[in-house]
């Protein structure tokens, strides 16, 4: 069976000097979202994507970008992806957890946060893959959306340093690399891949759940409706479709946090 992850993240990797309220500063939170489909499934996802954009007839851009929609119009994008049979992974990091912490050093070095989540992204997607294929093989291929002065280069070295087991201390999980070939991941651009745009209006969905707006709120409301869609083992999508890093007891999460969290059981 042959899957297609197309991975986007919200929010940037930086975290010295956090937003606090205020509209300029870094952002509390990262997220890495992927979109998982098959190959058939795949194959209509630009019917899907101008579906959905169909719903916005003033708007003249070709693609979607959920920050540019309106409130009601990214609600109804979250509700038209529900009807996609694709399934979607995330991985979060409250960045507010890392000034002060043994991991400060290494996560201040550009492009560190990133790649480690998504190490813990592609860990559940692969395995989400072979457990679909049950007693037939899978193949993954990965698309990135491009991101401005994201080193690729690093991050393919740091999957190839865990591929050939050359990591210092043994992780718990593993990436499945019978399922994942480096060689096939991508790297293109947001425009021109219906597949990113989609996985673009999820991940910023669930980013919005969790990042407070200048006024301390957060609005998890458009990705409430993508639960259903969440992978799941054990039928909870926490921790796998669903992953909070470092977890949900030290993310210091707000109540409203905690409760959209909490419904992903």
């Amino acid at each position: 069976m042959h899957f297609t992850a197309y991975i986007d993240e919200a929010g940037c990797d930086g975290f010295s000097r956090l937003a606090t309220g205020e509209p300029t500063g870094q952002s509390q939170w990262l997220v890495l979202g992927a979109l998982i489909v098959d190959h058939d499934v795949d194959l209509t996802l630009p019917e899907r994507r101008d579906q959905i954009r169909a719903l916005f007839p003033a708007r003249r851009k070709l693609d979607i970008h959920y920050r540019e929609l309106k409130d009601g119009q990214k609600l109804a994008a979250c509700q038209a992806l529900v009807d996609i049979p694709a399934e979607y992974c995330f991985t979060l990091s409250n960045k507010a957890t890392i000034p002060g912490s043994r991991f400060e050093t290494v996560f201040a070095q550009k492009g560190y946060l990133y790649n480690y989540l998504v190490r813990w992204l592609l860990e559940r997607v692969t395995s989400h893959c072979s457990t679909l294929a049950g007693n037939q093989n899978a193949s993954l291929k990965v698309v990135f959306s491009r991101r401005s002065g994201m080193n690729y280069q690093a991050m393919r070295d740091y999957l190839l340093l865990m591929r050939d087991g050359r990591e210092v201390i043994r992780p718990v999980r593993s990436i499945n690399w019978e399922v994942l070939d480096i060689d096939t991941i991508a790297v293109e651009n947001h425009s021109k891949w219906a597949g990113l745009q989609l996985a673009d209006c999820a991940t910023s969905a669930v980013f919005q759940a969790f990042e407070p707006d200048n006024y301390g709120n957060c609005h998890p409301r458009c990705a409430e409706t993508l639960r259903p869609r969440l992978i799941r083992r054990n039928k909870s999508a926490l921790n796998y479709g669903m992953t909070l890093v470092p977890s949900a007891t030290a993310s210091r999460l707000t109540d409203t946090q905690q409760r959209f969290y909490e419904g992903c059981l």
